[in-house]
């Protein structure tokens, strides 16, 4: 006997003590897969057959269940089950998480059932139990649908339980194993010509009659639903839905105006309103309108609410659903897809108040939908309306998946008047989106982060509280904080030699990684900053939640604002905005927003603090103080001298001091190359080394290079401004050119310079250890000397620094740089900030974990 149950769902076991419903479960379902409630006991009390534990124990089935039903899991509940009110729990669980609920009813013989309970000792209860059982379930066997049991098989014999054979049966709206390449399009309203220029727009062979397609990529085309009304073709809409769904080409959901049709067209009472009367007079034209309605109704009654696509990281929908509902097998979940929720309000236009469920959704998955018009598209956590009201004039719009490209045509014609002006504001003073929150919940307490690079970080809970206590007071506005950038590992330290870095160790690492080749870059003595540019008030608005004006934000590593001063910020953006238009920037990444990593020179434009009270001190303190000490051991040698009674242990002090005073004197000058006087942005620089992110991409899927040659167009656009960046690529098989790196470094660190970065030649590079280094920097004798204090070069000093531990710190630079990555992509791909902060937030907890600052 072969039982059909649906995956996922919830299945309930009913039977008395003794039919066998645990051994049945073992035999067909993972253990994993079964909540039984004598393991439930066992599990509160120790004691599998403790019915004063039954309470509690039920009180934890109940649990699981919510937990693996929300988790989309196959559930089998293992108890008796056999009173109607234990069941309306189990139940009412399953409907609140949409699944369907199946039962497999054990109504075997009472005389079976004594034997088996009679060589059980655990079982000491009388006969009357399990004659109560049964009577329990005779009287439930006629009313068990009713309850809301959508399959029900009934075993009478165990040679009917012997003979199960269980067929696992996937939703109808479950197709997680179709990974597309998908073409998305939104409501299409009858218009029919728009339809077919927007498939051959996608690239789809379409037949001179406009009734057949195929894709020579083999795309599928997806249909968000509403077909019909108020535009010129329906019918010739769903006839050609109907070919490419029946061809194997297509999928479809159906929309609230295709079921008001198979409404009328199954003679239900229905109002010929909102484009349905226009419709009904094109069917009724038709030559073969009877064929034609016989074929639409059986294509439109068989519609799906919604499917899971491409291992279940795509959900379509007419009007959206809410995450909790994916996959759900419900009328609630049909409604919901159908019609969307309202607030039960109506607006000035007499049209239902909807609930933006969008603005809340938390989900992994895209979702892609339509019903509501709106004049332009725009992602809002992974969500995107793609109904741009082709039928009012505007366009019809399809997404290409998973590329994510949006393909649009114009309207031909205004088919029909909306009842309210497309994307309507409630007010004039607020930006049209809405306002996306972030919830402390999600970054507080211990965190377990996923991305794409590393797998999984983990945050303990003592990092996210100093994180938060950091960003909260001093950070920019969280909807601008998009990317923090990581920190940076310095090389192996040079076992010898008056060294503490330099570049060969680094090139050998990159070797052992696998790489051919590197990238050496010019590192800037500045400050490190994130810049987000806008280049329009729209782009501040529909990405940033921005209001008129505004052109970005500028902040530092650690997310704070980089300049006190507004009107500077201002100013610096506006020179920044104005070269990447000159540069056309803009217009060649078709992108109207733009996110920057860089340096901000001088370092003093930051440090001046820093400079202020910490370097400057140390150098003037130092510089008097072994200058006195210097003329009075002078002093005292010239006195011994001329008494001829010469000192070499103070002669030696002497030369020691005056050892002394040349570390100091190079001390002074090396911070003093890194500063020079400013005056708002005069004598302010911007290096920019990355192009982090647009519109339609996160750059990290481009090789440095092409990072550096787009700069380079900037810096030429931005002279005076924008300063360039020095690079040297490195082919890593040839001695020769590892050698050119290294006197490249020599160079740049002897002539004043900090030193330089090596990074692979790609943005992220993937080795057989998983995540190489994204870049190692590689810094000068005389910029340490900064780093670790003027003396440092002292061999008793470098002995003892050459010890230093750089694990962690090689660690955290992985880390940090597979969480920025993952935040940006997770913006761009249109999440909202309860996704993206958690992986800000992370960049900057992991800045709290104890590694020497100077590393």
């Amino acid at each position: 006997m072969k039982l059909t149950i649906p995956d996922p769902s919830l299945l309930l076991l009913i039977g008395a003590s003794g039919a066998g419903k645990s051994t049945f479960a073992g035999r067909h379902f993972r253990p994993t897969e079964v909540v039984s409630s004598d393991r439930c006991r066992g599990l509160v009390d120790d004691d599998e057959n403790s019915m004063e534990a039954t309470a509690d124990a039920f009180e934890l089935l109940h649990l699981l269940l919510e937990k693996r039903l929300a988790r989309h899991k196959l559930t089998v509940v293992d108890a008796t089950n056999v009173r109607r009110e234990d069941r309306a729990k189990l139940i009412a669980i399953a409907r609140r998480h949409h699944r369907m609920v199946n039962a497999v009813v054990f109504n075997l013989p009472e005389r079976l059932l004594h034997e088996r309970n009679a060589l059980r000792p655990d079982r000491d209860f009388g006969p009357h139990v399990v004659r109560g059982h049964r009577q329990a379930i005779r009287r439930s066997l006629g009313g068990l649908r009713r309850e809301g049991i959508r399959r029900i098989y009934t075993l009478r014999s165990q040679d009917e339980v012997d003979a199960v054979d269980i067929e696992r049966q996937p939703l109808w709206n479950d197709r997680r194993q179709d990974r597309g390449p998908f073409d998305v399009v939104g409501d299409v309203h009858g218009c029919l010509d728009e339809l077919l220029e927007l498939m051959e727009r996608l690239g789809w062979e379409v037949d001179g009659k406009g009734l057949r397609a195929r894709h020579p990529e083999g795309r599928r085309l997806v249909l968000l639903g509403d077909l019909v009304d108020r535009g010129p073709a329906s019918p010739q809409v769903v006839q050609l839905a109907m070919n490419l769904v029946a061809d194997g080409v297509a999928l479809c959901v159906p929309g609230n105006h295709d079921v008001k049709l198979l409404k009328q067209l199954n003679g239900r009472p229905v109002q010929l309103t909102h484009g349905l009367d226009r419709t009904v007079e094109q069917i009724d034209a038709l030559p073969d309108k009877d064929a034609f309605v016989n074929a639409a109704k059986t294509f439109l009654d068989g519609l799906v609410s919604h499917y899971r696509l491409d291992d279940g990281r795509l959900v379509v929908a007419h009007a959206g659903l809410s995450e909790g509902m994916h996959g759900g097998a419900s009328g609630a979940v049909r409604n919901f897809a159908l019609y969307g929720e309202t607030t039960g309000e109506t607006d000035e236009f007499g049209l239902p108040v909807r609930w933006n469920w969008a603005n809340e959704y938390r989900g992994q998955a895209t979702v892609l939908y339509g019903h509501t018009p709106v004049s332009e598209t725009q992602w809002q956590n992974r969500t995107l309306c793609l109904d741009t009201g082709c039928v009012f004039g505007g366009r019809l719009s399809a997404l290409r998946w998973p590329e994510r490209e949006l393909v649009q045509v114009d309207a031909r014609a205004v088919y029909a008047e909306p009842v309210k002006p497309l994307d309507h504001p409630a007010s004039t003073d607020e930006p049209a989106v809405a306002r996306d929150s972030l919830d402390l919940a999600d970054v507080l307490g211990k965190q377990i982060l996923t991305t794409r690079l590393a797998s999984t970080v983990t945050l303990r809970e003592e990092q996210t509280a100093a994180a938060l206590e950091v960003l909260g007071r001093f950070a920019v506005e969280p909807r601008w904080l998009i990317y923090l950038p990581p920190t940076m590992a310095p090389p192996e330290t040079m076992a010898e030699g008056p060294f503490l870095e330099r570049p060969e160790p680094a090139l050998r690492e990159f070797t052992r990684a696998g790489l051919d080749a590197v990238l050496c870059e010019e590192k800037h003595m500045g400050s490190r900053a994130i810049v987000v540019l806008v280049d329009t008030d729209d782009a501040a608005r529909r990405r940033f939640q921005g209001h008129p004006g505004e052109k970005g934000r500028v902040y530092t590593r650690t997310g704070r604002q980089f300049f006190k001063d507004a009107a500077v910020e201002d100013a610096f953006l506006g020179r920044l905005r104005n070269a990447c238009r000159d540069a056309d920037l803009f217009t060649r990444l078709d992108s109207d927003w733009l996110c920057f990593d860089g340096e901000i020179l001088p370092w003093s434009a930051k440090a001046q603090s820093l400079l202020r009270e910490q370097y400057a001190p140390i150098g003037a303190a130092a510089r008097a103080s072994v200058g006195r000490g210097e003329e009075l051991l002078a002093d005292a040698v010239a006195r011994l001298s001329e008494a001829g009674a010469p000192s070499p242990e103070l002669s030696d002090v002497l030369e020691a001091q005056r050892e002394r005073r040349g570390s100091i004197a190079a001390y002074r000058t090396a911070y003093g190359r890194y500063c020079w006087p400013t005056s708002g942005l005069d004598g302010v620089k911007f290096a920019p080394f990355h192009l982090l992110a647009g519109e339609h991409s996160a750059y990290f899927d481009r090789p440095h290079l092409w990072h550096l040659d787009l700069i380079d167009d900037l810096v030429e656009a931005g002279a005076g401004f924008l300063h360039p960046t020095g690079r040297l690529r490195v082919d890593l098989n040839d001695p020769e050119s590892r050698q050119n790196a290294v006197d490249w470094w020599l160079d740049l660190t002897e002539s004043g310079g900090e030193g330089m970065v090596i990074k692979p030649l790609d943005f992220v590079s993937m080795g057989p250890k998983g995540l190489v280094q994204p870049g190692i920097k590689c810094r000068g004798r005389e910029y340490l000397r900064i780093i670790y204090g003027p003396e440092y070069t002292r061999a008793e000093n470098l002995e003892r620094l050459r010890r230093r531990g750089l694990g962690r710190k090689r660690s955290l630079a992985r880390r940090e740089f597979a969480l920025g990555v993952e935040a940006l992509e997770r913006f761009v791909a249109g999440d909202g900030l309860h996704k993206v902060h958690p992986l800000v937030f992370g960049v900057l907890a992991l800045e709290s974990e104890p590694v020497d600052p100077r590393l």
